[in-house]
């Protein structure tokens, strides 16, 4: 039986002195943005404010994808309803109450569904012994510091259990990680590179392949740049991407899972647009070299869209799921194991994310695909495709929709239409990015309001 890992593993006073003394104060300010900190805890004092430079959405064209959405507000019982649960711009897991009152209030509103980030920045957000042998950090310093007793996973899954709520740990940054982390600097070979040797991600490419749009689209280049700024909230702008075809980083991978499935008493796992490759990178000499045995000495392709190149990677990065659902359903029958990537052709084409063969294949269990779009016609077009429409049928596929990000918070009007959009399709449930734009200081609705508003929305059927 697993166990609680904050039961199993060192006493309270050893972690006490290996995360927090062991840590300055002023390294810790430094290398975690606190001052970013302090503005959350203020605002979360702070009584009820409308954003002066938010409005609702008014006036919004009567299509008939409207003019259906607004006629029906009761769910199906059986609903997946969550939320994603992040440390990124979010006081959630930066004060005592943070994960008590998040968890109580999603479930006094019908929410049955918590997607807490348990790993991101190559950091853990649990106590990890394999991060540890890279990184000598069992936990992210900050996070340790704010939960000497009981980490937050631990914590997470303790309240989400007792309030009903299933806890699916999410790995949050999946290979991506800041160049000057400790993990790249202790394993540089384990980065993968560009053609031209470039180890950094382009921050404009990938924040617009983020939305799921083409990066030409007004709608898309605004939308990337709200969460391109929530990304870069007190977050180290150098990025690289850990190479997912080598072996010492699905090792990682590996470990890192089994420490969560077998450690905690979770109901699944969850990757996301992350655990995947831009299409740019795979030039590193170990690529290289895999691809030179398996193609009679020739190179790769110059060209990074080359569709046998394109393939030939996907393929590598398919084989790795399958070993990690296998993984996963050996250490814990029961898990979910669950991703939230793009829509299939454009994850696919810019992140060799071959999900469809995934499903066919049976190596995932549940499906939340993040459909961030502001036209509630191009929303309903994309929950039409026939790749959704077919998959649907397969395993539980929610639709991810995006709530706002501080600087650019989304009306509850446009919410609304998207949830019943969804029903009416005939998905299995939405899931929400993120907690802190559900209801908060920054949304164009009060707070008050927008608690009012999701508890109608999510209501129980009948």
């Amino acid at each position: 039986m697993r166990t609680d890992r904050s039961a199993a593993n060192r006493s309270v006073w050893a972690r006490w002195r290996s995360h927090s003394f062991g840590v300055s104060l002023l390294s810790l300010i430094k290398q975690t943005g606190i001052f970013c900190l302090a503005v959350l805890l203020i605002f979360s004092a702070l009584g009820p404010f409308r954003s002066p430079s938010a409005a609702p959405i008014t006036d919004q064209p009567q299509t008939a994808i409207t003019q259906l959405a607004t006629s029906r507000l009761a769910p199906p019982e059986s609903e997946i309803r969550g939320v994603w649960i992040t440390n990124v711009a979010s006081s959630v897991l930066f004060v005592p109450w943070g994960i008590a009152r998040a968890v109580e209030q999603l479930a006094s509103m019908q929410f049955n569904t918590i997607y807490p980030v348990v790993w991101n920045r190559g950091q853990t957000f649990y106590h990890s012994d394999r991060i540890s042998e890279i990184t000598q950090r069992h936990i992210s310093p900050l996070i340790g510091l704010m939960h000497p007793v009981e980490d937050p996973l631990a914590e997470m899954v303790r309240r989400g259990h007792q309030n009903g709520l299933r806890v699916v740990p999410w790995f949050e940054y999946g290979f991506m990680v800041p160049l000057q982390s400790r993990l790249a600097k202790a394993h540089p070979d384990w980065l993968t590179t560009k053609r031209n040797g470039s180890l950094r991600l382009r921050d404009d490419a990938f924040a617009a392949e983020l939305v799921g749009e083409t990066p030409e689209s007004e709608s898309a280049v605004a939308r990337a740049k709200g969460i391109n700024r929530l990304l870069k909230s007190g977050a180290p702008t150098e990025l690289g991407w850990l190479n997912p075809l080598h072996p010492g980083v699905q090792a990682l991978i590996l470990d890192l899972v089994e420490e969560v499935v077998s450690g905690y008493d979770v109901d699944g796992i969850q990757f996301d647009d992350h655990f995947s490759l831009p299409v740019e990178f795979g030039y590193d000499a170990f690529t290289v070299a895999l691809y030179e045995k398996e193609h009679d000495g020739r190179l790769p392709p110059l060209n990074p869209t080359d569709e046998d190149w394109r393939r030939w990677r996907a393929g590598k990065l398919s084989n790795f799921v399958r070993i990690l659902h296998e993984r996963v359903k050996e250490k814990c029958p029961s898990c979910t194991f669950s991703l939230s990537p793009n829509p299939a052709s454009y994850a696919y084409e810019y992140y060799l994310q071959d999900w469809r063969t995934w499903v066919e294949n049976d190596w995932l269990d549940e499906l939340v695909v993040q459909v961030y779009r502001d036209d509630l016609d191009q929303f309903a077009a994309e929950l039409a495709k026939n790749t959704l429409q077919s998959v649907r049928d397969r395993i539980p596929v929610s639709i991810g929709i995006l709530t706002g990000t501080w600087g650019s918070p989304i009306a509850f009007e446009q919410i609304k239409q998207q949830v019943i959009s969804s029903r009416d399709h005939h998905f299995s449930g939405v899931a929400f990015f993120y907690w802190d734009t559900l209801w908060s200081y920054f949304t164009p609705e009060s707070p008050q309001q927008r608690r009012q508003n999701f508890r109608e929305l999510l209501q129980e059927a009948g």
